[in-house]
Order: structure tokens, then sequence, then C-alpha cells
């Protein structure tokens, strides 16, 4: 089964240097084979208005040899660019794009944006009531010009099931990376994610406004945090971890949110949950077990923060992404209900 075809929309204009990035990560993510981590990967399509038409900024072209009809056949969509006359309203969107989003919507295709490009989807009615985001610099105009958006300026990223939303550069990344962990399983967008050399994953709540990252070797929060994820299925603590880092309880809250965002509860669950896919995908340990090695428990409580965090059972979620020993190299598609973003 193919992990789906993705359509990338190019806008048939000039876009600036920064919009290079999103539409440079998306298709190291899903133009790039990498069909011996799933095969086939996934099968993506650069739409543009018209087959054939390019968009520019200097020193590089970008040739769309699909035209916008793709749309309505491709699994997702991803407006990765607006260029900025079209963003600040001094230019309308063409129609024709608008047209086309809609239908490609009506028709089930998943709708994702990336920085930017939430104002095509925000043009198109994509996002009329739903939650959505964008880079902190643009949320407030987003805002402004489509009042029916529910907009959050703070998160990474933003899952409401068919339609995605990031905010700018890295956070489009995420974003990505969320999505192949959503269609082909946690152990496939690690491997991505290691071989891109980044995180594998933050999830879509942590905060756009970090100040710092954590890095290996920082004498308090790193080496906690390391330490943490090789005993989860202790019954840690904030005051054990505190403890640890020489730190009070407060001041270890406040480290560990500047560099991560988070409160270190969420933090703890977050790495429990990632370790409980891991060995859902990786082993046949029963459900009991796998609750008791990442930490979360009996199997009640697996199961509640699976269906609170990544709106399936273990179970559902074991059957969608099997053991690659039982069933090697086969990507399933996950349940059709909407997945949310552990946060």
């Amino acid at each position: 089964m193919s992990a789906g075809t993705v359509a990338l929309v190019v806008i048939d204009d000039a876009i600036s240097m920064w919009d290079m990035y999103e539409l440079g990560i998306a298709t190291a993510v899903f133009g790039v084979d990498h069909s011996d981590l799933a095969d086939p990967w996934y099968d993506l399509r650069v739409v543009g208005m018209r087959p054939g038409t390019t968009s520019s900024v200097p020193g590089f072209t970008c040739n769309a040899p699909y035209g916008l009809e793709e749309l309505e056949r491709a699994d997702t969509v991803i407006v990765p660019v607006v260029p900025e006359a079209y963003m600040r309203g001094d230019r309308d969107l063409p129609r024709e794009l608008l047209d086309a989003l809609r239908r490609a919507g009506a028709a089930g295709a998943r709708m994702v944006s990336l920085c930017n490009g939430v104002f095509a989807l925000a043009a198109a009615g994509l996002l009329d009531g739903r939650p959505a985001t964008a880079h902190w610099e643009h949320t407030r105009e987003l805002a402004e010009r489509y009042p029916q958006v529910l907009v959050d300026d703070s998160v990474l990223y933003v899952d409401d099931g068919d339609v995605l939303t990031s905010a700018g550069l890295s956070g489009g990344l995420d974003l990505c990376l969320h999505i192949v962990r959503r269609d082909l399983g946690a152990r496939v967008a690690n491997q991505l994610a290691r071989r891109l050399v980044v995180p594998a994953h933050r999830p879509g709540g942590q905060a756009q406004f970090v100040e710092r990252a954590v890095d290996v070797t920082d004498d308090g929060i790193a080496p906690v945090l390391h330490w943490a994820l090789e005993h989860l299925d202790a019954p840690l603590t904030v005051e054990d971890l505190a403890a640890r880092a020489g730190m009070s309880v407060r001041s270890f809250h406040r480290n560990l949110r500047a560099a991560t965002g988070t409160s270190p509860m969420k933090w703890l669950l977050h790495q429990r949950l990632a370790r409980a896919q891991q060995l859902l995908e990786t082993t046949d340990l029963s459900i009991e077990q796998i609750s008791e090695r990442s930490g979360l428990g009996g199997a009640n409580n697996l199961r509640h923060h699976f269906a609170a965090h990544l709106g399936v059972t273990p179970t559902e979620y074991r059957r969608a992404f099997p053991c690659p020993s039982t069933d090697l190299n086969r990507p399933q598609r996950p349940p059709r209900h909407p997945v949310r973003s552990a946060s």
C-alpha cells in the first residue's frame, strides 16, 4: 500500500528566499525516496496554476509539471508558500487556485499549510471555525483578515484531523514529520528524523517561544532529561528530577520550560507516550507490559492517555503499525478518525 500521493502547491509568482525553506523541507520529507524506511514511499507531485509554470527567487527556479486538477486526486495537499503580496492582501489569490483547494478538501484530501501557506487555506474557507497557526509574526494579520479562524500564535503546529497548519521554518519540518508519524508510525518517523538530524518528535502544543534549545553539554537540564528517558518505567516525580539537577522545584520548572516550552509533567507524559508507541510497533509485549515499561501504570491508564492524546486505542495503533518482524516493510493506513498531537 502506498503512503499516499502528496500534491505540493507552488503559486506562479515570485517568492522570497525564506520561502525556499518550506518548499525544501516538504520535498526532503515527501519527495526524496526513503523507501528503505517504508516501501513504497510517498508520491510527491509539484502542482502549479498550469502545468510547467515556474516560481522563482534570485538564483533558483521551481517547475511545476502538474496542474491544479491534480489536487482532487491527492491524498494530501500542502501549501508551503504564499507570496507576500497575497499574504498582505495587496492582491487576491487566484480564484482558480482557491476553487481547486476547496474541491480537494471536499474530495477528502488532507489539507496542510506550512507557515504563511495558511493564508491560502483561510482564503479558501477551509479554516472557518477551526484552530490554526502560523509563524507568530503573521498570526495577528491572519486573525484580523480571517476572524472566523481560531488562530493560536503559541504552538508549533495544529493537527485538526483533516486540516493541519504549522508555524514557520522548523515548525513546518515538525509538522511534516508528524504527518509521517501518523501515516507510517513512530518507528519510521524516528528513523527519518535521525536521517535529517533533527529531533524525532516535538509535540504540536510546544510553544513557538522557546528561549534556548536543550544541549547535550548543558550541565543542568540535558543530563537529567537523558537520565529520565532511561528510567521512564520508574515512578518519577518533578521533585526527583529537580533534586537530580541540583535545583529547587521552582527553578527546575522555570529552566525546563525555557528549554522545551512545556512543563515537567507534560514533558514526561509525552516521552512515555512516545515510548509506548515505539514498544507497540517493535515488540509483541502485552498492553499491560507496555504500559508498565513506559511508566504509565496499568493498561487502563495507557488506553486513557492514548485516547486523549492520539485519538486511538493502543490496540488500534498496533494494528495500524504492526511489528516489523511480523509484517516487514508493509505500511498500513492508520484509523480514519482524527489523531491529535500530544501536548
